[in-house]
């Protein structure tokens, strides 16, 4: 596997990160938390600066992004999987 790293998360508790380069359904995504380096394949194609799951999400729970709830699962997701407005609602908390 590839260990350039293309995709960026903020905050142990996201669920979610953020691709830094196109990725295609099969790609992986290369990530960083701390010192340890994660590596997560991609089922469905992620745009530029768009969002993937990092781990399962069932219905209903919270998106974290940069440490931050972003919205809620409207669907499971699935880890490698594109979130974005088919899959989730946006909710702000903390704001």
């Amino acid at each position: 596997m590839n260990d350039n790293i293309n995709s960026l998360i903020v905050d142990k508790k996201d669920n979610v990160a953020v691709a830094m380069v196109e990725l295609n359904t099969g790609d992986t995504a290369v990530y960083k938390i701390g010192d340890e380096l994660k590596k997560v394949t991609i089922v469905d194609n992620v745009p530029v600066y768009h969002k993937f799951s990092v781990s399962n999400i069932s219905e209903g729970d919270k998106i974290y992004k940069y440490g931050q709830v972003i919205g809620r699962a409207v669907k499971d997701i699935k880890i490698g999987e594109h979130v974005h407005l088919h899959n989730l609602i946006s909710i702000r908390e903390n704001i």
